[in-house]
């Protein structure tokens, strides 16, 4: 039983969770979408949330919070420029999951993962 455990596990380790979100969250931030699974986008939208949620106010204890969740200099900062701009009077609900079908080759649920 899982009771109380927070999150997917999506059979990986601990470090090799944190670097598959961090991988996401940094290609969200560069391409402003990104077509993945549907359990990775699920996964990875609570912490591209609490990013951008972090990122709208620009104080340097905010940057140096969400540089240690991105480790990606040119991430953060265009995650600080285009934030406060797009997101400041917004109270939530910065990304959508869409959902996209199979995938050809081993029928993995697809979606893709956009900000609003």
């Amino acid at each position: 039983m899982r009771h109380r455990h927070a999150g997917k596990l999506l059979s990986r380790s601990y470090e090799h969770r944190k670097a598959l979100y961090r991988n996401l969250m940094i290609a969200m931030i560069e391409h402003r979408r990104i077509k993945t699974t549907l359990a990775k986008a699920k996964a990875v939208q609570p912490e591209i949330e609490k990013l951008i949620t972090l990122a709208r106010e620009d104080t340097p204890h905010a940057r140096r919070m969400a540089l240690s969740k991105l480790s990606s200099k040119v991430a953060m900062r265009k995650l600080f420029t285009f934030a406060p701009q797009e997101y400041g009077g917004r109270n939530g609900g910065y990304t959508r999951v869409t959902k996209m079908g199979p995938r050809m080759g081993d029928g993995a649920e697809m979606a893709l993962i956009e900000f609003v």
